[in-house]
């Protein structure tokens, strides 16, 4: 899995300074209320903190330390709804996102975004990363501190490391395989957040977290426990924590623009095949297979006589839900070549929908045939789109017993719903 970590130190502030209007500068700024109220305090600026006020104090205390600071009122509606327009433009370029909506958790402020497969769609990974970069620019205030790596730990890691180097929004990325090697001059301290096992790493030497990987598990285990094998597990680079998006969306949709807009089929069938390929991948990598396929092309009427209608959207059921995407792409392209556009196309849009988790399918000891059902479902489907639905038709076993032949089988037509889901034979 490849994962990149994006983080915006001190967001709940800079959305803060954002409402207020407030110019980013070297002003001390804390966030909570007024400091006459009962709350504590949310957030501090850089300057505010080196003049000792901390998240979680009450504000009279942060007052007492900083009385020249300016205190702003939370709006946690407003923060969440900032990061959910974020969630919203991350969705656009990967279908499986996590992040904390809610501003009173500590780790909002952080997003993930699983990269598995959209090389093909958006280039390599540095390049995702600065179009993300760019998409969020109009949504979060500054620019995030971005790590990939193959964990969520290693990601993280990967996006404070860019940060130590002095880059601030440079981006730090661990090859494939390479979690290990980047994570072992890390410090120890970093594996867990328990000020306790903290300070035992650090009583048994243990400063790197390559020291940690060296050390056989069951050692590591009898001195922290079920804490031991966690933090052994995290410095060897595997994951602890398994990524969950942050909602399983039904349906998965990406779309290209196309410039200048073409009639080819050969050129409509590039973009098709860049857009499947991805969402193959992406459904590969989730465990997930859909069900439906929606393709809908925009049209560009400029040089065309006579009225055009605006875009053209071909829906399609799939025989069984598939996560191979030729398989999705041959289907569309063959509708497309009974039915070309009128127009020429200047936009392809792909949706993917009842997007479940793949289930597999038992085979019987004795039957080989019985895998190929799925397959013959599919060259139906492609036989019905080229020749016409009403000229396919299949068998079906009825009663194999029975008397007279005639009521052995039945004849159903291509036409029929439950045909590339039936026993054909």
């Amino acid at each position: 899995m490849r994962l990149l970590h994006l983080y915006w130190p001190h967001l709940l502030i800079r959305l803060a300074q954002v409402r207020s209007s407030i110019p980013f500068g070297a002003e001390p700024i804390v966030l909570g209320g007024k400091p006459w109220s009962n709350g504590p305090v949310l957030d501090a600026s850089r300057s505010a903190l080196e003049l000792g006020v901390r998240p979680g104090m009450p504000l009279g205390a942060a007052h007492r330390l900083a009385p020249e600071a300016r205190f702003l009122d939370p709006n946690p509606e407003a923060d969440g709804t900032a990061l959910k327009a974020a969630l919203d433009r991350l969705a656009g370029f990967s279908p499986s996102v996590s992040a904390e909506a809610d501003p009173t958790i500590p780790s909002f402020g952080r997003a993930e975004v699983q990269l598995d497969g959209l090389v093909r769609l958006w280039g390599p990974e540095p390049l995702i990363a600065s179009r993300i970069e760019a998409a969020l620019a109009e949504v979060l205030p500054g620019p995030p501190l971005a790590g990939i790596g193959g964990t969520r730990f290693a990601a993280a890691m990967a996006a404070r490391a860019g940060a130590a180097a002095g880059g601030g929004a440079r981006l730090r990325v661990v090859e494939p395989g390479a979690d290990a090697d980047f994570l072992a001059p890390i410090p120890a301290a970093t594996l867990s957040r328990d000020p306790e096992v903290r300070a035992r790493l650090d009583r048994f030497g243990l400063r790197l977290i390559g020291q940690v990987a060296e050390l056989p598990l069951s050692a590591v285990m009898a001195r922290f426990g079920a804490e031991g094998q966690r933090i052994h597990a995290r410095a060897r680079g595997l994951e602890t924590e398994p990524f969950r998006p942050h909602r399983t969306p039904g349906r998965m949709v990406m779309s290209l623009p196309i410039e200048p807009p073409v009639t080819d089929i050969e050129a409509l069938r590039f973009v098709l095949h860049r857009l499947a390929a991805t969402f193959g991948d992406q459904l590969v990598a989730r465990g997930a297979a859909a069900a439906c396929a929606r393709l809908i092309l925009e049209l560009d009427g400029t040089f065309v006589a006579g009225k055009t209608p605006p875009s053209l959207t071909i829906d399609q059921r799939l025989p069984e839900p598939t996560s191979e995407g030729l398989a999705v792409e041959r289907l569309l392209l063959a509708r497309i070549e009974a039915s070309p556009p009128p127009a020429p196309v200047s936009r392809l849009e792909l949706e993917l929908a009842d997007v479940a988790p793949a289930t597999g399918t038992q085979l019987t000891l004795f039957t080989p045939q019985t895998g190929r059902t799925g397959r013959l479902g599919w060259q139906l489907a492609r036989l019905g789109l080229r020749f016409g639905e009403h000229r396919i038709g299949w068998l079906e076993i009825g009663d194999p017993e029975a008397p007279l032949p005639e009521d052995r089988w039945r004849w159903r037509r291509g036409s029929d719903e439950t045909a590339p889901r039936g026993r054909p034979r």
